[in-house]
Order: structure tokens, then C-alpha cells, then sequence
């Protein structure tokens, strides 16, 4: 019988680490130090086949272990995220701004994902996409991992219909309604996604709905920041917005100047179900 995989705890699965080969041990101790070292030798960490891993283990070049990540200190997002909808297969939150869709980098317990497992008890739960951490609005998750790849797939090949709301400036030379198409790059390591020449791989519908600067952006892809990008490039950046056109320092307790985007409705045929679904986020006061 295999042995059994490591579950989910405290709302997180195991992180997944690719080794360079060798004895375990001392690869882990030479990259990670004391504390990787501590959890091999309490039998904490698992290989691919979920058999533990102790101190005399070798693994070949490429071989995954997997084990609990500790846990960054973080500053609490002071934020509800209230539930729009729930049946057997699907959850349907409002996101706060400033909370992540799920764990990266130093955002781990304060993200969509976990809040949610938490709140729900549902071990399972997983994003069927994302929203940016500064990012407000409609956020779908599927309950069951098996069901995710259905509702993933609707994102990715553009079968869900995407409305979202932004506060910017008004610029009376700017002709609206417009439709923006650019090429779009986000590369590893940089906090700005960039406007390449080449063949387009974005396209966003920008139209001015309130005088008074509130705009309806419709997105008929999916690039990374997108929106921003697209806003900034018409020079009309999102208020609020701590990377476009520059990059601006963050506080992390400092919640006072949200960025004003929200994802306001998704809609989608089910693809289990057939029928059409369609979600809005319930968020007022600068929206309306």
C-alpha cells in the first residue's frame, strides 16, 4: 500500500521542493539550514511516493520532497470577505482589497485560500482563478480539487465574461469608449508587467460611465495586470495604484488607499450543470 501523502494543516498543503540529488540531509541542511534539517530528522518531510524521508535518504537529480512550510509573520488584512454564494461544487466570495487569492511569497495565511478553508472547513477548496492581492471584487473557488480543472479551464480559454469597475482621472482627449490592444509581459522577478511591440496578446474595452471618473473596463483576456497596465498606458493610472505608471513603496499595515479596481461580475455557462451562472460583487460607496 502507498504510504500516505502529507495532508493539508492549518488550512495549507505541503510546499513542494525539487532537489539537486543526493543525500537529502545534507542538501537541505546546505540550502534551507537548522530548520529543514529539525523537520527531516522529526520525520516531517515526505518524498514524491509520500514515504518519509529520513537521514539517510538519497534521492536522484529532480526528485520532489514535500513538507510544512513555516509560516511568515504577517499583518492581519482588517477586511471581511463575505460569501456570495455556495452549493456542493463552487464558492463565490467578495474579496477584500490587499488580501491575495492564495499563498506566495511573504502572503501565506492571509489570503483568500486560507481564510476560506478555514471559515468553511474545506480542505479541498482551490481557486478556479485570480484576482490581484490589490485587486477588490468576484472570486470563484471550487470545493473539490477533481472540479477545479473544469472551471480553470472556462478562464483560460476566455468563456467567462468579465466586468470590472475602476476609479481614475478624467482626460477630455482621451476618446472613449475605446478598445486597447497591446502586448503584455510580466517577467519573473519584476513588480511591472510591460507593453512589448509584437503581436497583441491583450485586449481590454475601456469605457467612462461617470463623469466624475468611474469607468467600465471589460477584459477579453486574462494577461497579468492587465487593466492597470492598459489604464496607465491611456495615462489615465487607477487611483490607488502603487505600480503603474510608477512603483511606489508599500506599507504592510497601511490600508488607507486601496486600489480602485473592482472585479464587479463574472458570468459563465456551468460546465457541469450547463446552466448560466452570474455573480456580482455587492461592494458600494465608490462603486455606485
Amino acid at each position: 500500500m502507498k504510504p500516505a501523502s502529507l495532508a493539508v494543516r492549518d488550512a495549507l498543503g505541503p510546499a513542494r521542493v525539487r532537489l539537486h540529488g543526493g543525500p537529502v540531509l545534507a542538501e537541505l541542511t546546505h540550502r534551507f539550514g537548522a530548520p529543514a534539517r529539525a523537520k527531516l530528522l522529526a520525520g516531517e518531510i515526505r518524498d514524491a511516493d509520500g514515504a518519509v524521508v529520513d537521514s539517510n535518504t538519497v534521492l536522484p537529480p529532480g526528485s520532489f520532497i514535500r513538507l510544512y512550510r513555516d509560516l511568515p509573520d504577517e499583518v492581519p488584512v482588517p477586511f471581511e470577505m463575505p460569501v456570495l454564494y455556495q452549493d456542493d461544487d463552487i464558492v463565490v466570495v467578495d474579496k477584500p482589497h490587499f488580501l491575495a487569492t492564495m499563498p506566495r511569497g511573504r502572503h501565506v495565511a492571509q489570503t483568500a485560500l486560507v481564510r476560506l478553508r478555514c471559515q468553511l472547513g474545506l480542505p479541498e477548496l482551490s481557486p478556479a482563478h485570480r484576482l490581484d492581492r490589490l485587486t477588490a471584487g468576484v472570486l470563484l473557488f471550487t470545493t473539490q480539487r477533481a472540479l477545479r480543472g473544469r472551471y480553470q479551464t472556462l478562464f483560460a480559454r476566455g468563456a467567462v465574461h468579465k466586468t470590472y469597475l475602476a476609479r481614475a482621472a478624467v482626460d477630455p482627449a482621451v476618446a472613449l469608449p475605446r478598445v486597447v490592444r497591446s502586448r503584455i509581459v510580466k517577467r519573473r522577478g519584476q513588480l511591472q508587467a510591460v507593453c512589448e511591440p509584437g503581436e497583441p496578446n491583450a485586449e481590454t474595452l475601456v469605457e467612462l460611465i461617470s463623469p466624475k471618473g468611474l469607468y467600465r473596463l471589460t477584459p477579453r483576456t486574462g494577461r497579468t495586470h492587465q487593466l492597470r497596465v492598459h489604464m496607465a498606458s491611456l495615462g489615465l493610472p487607477i487611483i490607488g495604484d502603487p505600480l503603474y505608471p510608477k512603483v511606489l513603496h508599500e506599507v504592510d499595515d497601511d490600508f488607507s488607499s486601496p486600489l480602485q479596481l473592482l472585479a464587479k461580475r463574472i458570468e459563465f455557462d456551468d460546465p457541469l450543470t450547463g446552466s448560466r451562472r452570474e455573480f456580482i460583487s455587492r461592494r458600494e460607496g465608490i462603486w455606485s
